[in-house]
């Protein structure tokens, strides 16, 4: 079987590395974007089995990296974490202002705890392979 490959968008270098290393360790294969064009194209290409995905990022946000992949049909259905400095309910109330409501799968603030990443990512997995037999598992 081979490893989920999950895929970690986020600016801040220290973020991605954390993220990233935190993934390898339980059995994850990170990887790594900067911004939400370079993210959609590592998408496009690896076809990852969950996203977690920073919202604020210079070049391309991950609102308009999030809206790009729900419009794609292939890209559609893979999950997606928002992990955000924002707090939820400020980042909710500001993007549906802005923008159509995101619906991701969860939303993480920053910093993040170790458990709370891993027990998200499992939950959405077991869920995904569960209820769609979701083929990014396999």
């Amino acid at each position: 079987m081979t490893k989920p490959k999950i895929l970690v968008v986020d600016d801040e270098l220290d973020m991605r590395t954390f993220v990233s290393t935190l993934l390898k360790t339980h059995g994850y294969s990170p990887v790594m974007a900067n911004d939400g064009s370079e993210g959609l194209k590592k998408a496009k290409k690896v076809k990852p089995s969950l996203i977690i995905l920073d919202v604020m990022m210079p070049k391309e946000s991950g609102i308009k990296m999030y809206q790009h992949l729900k419009m794609d049909e292939e890209l559609k259905d893979i999950p997606v974490i928002i992990l955000s400095a924002i707090a939820k309910k400020s980042f909710l109330h500001s993007v549906r202002m802005l923008e159509p409501i995101i619906e991701s799968d969860a939303y993480l603030e920053k910093p993040p705890e170790s458990q709370e990443i891993l027990e998200t990512i499992e939950n959405i997995l077991a869920n995904r392979a569960e209820t769609k037999g979701y083929a990014g598992l396999q």
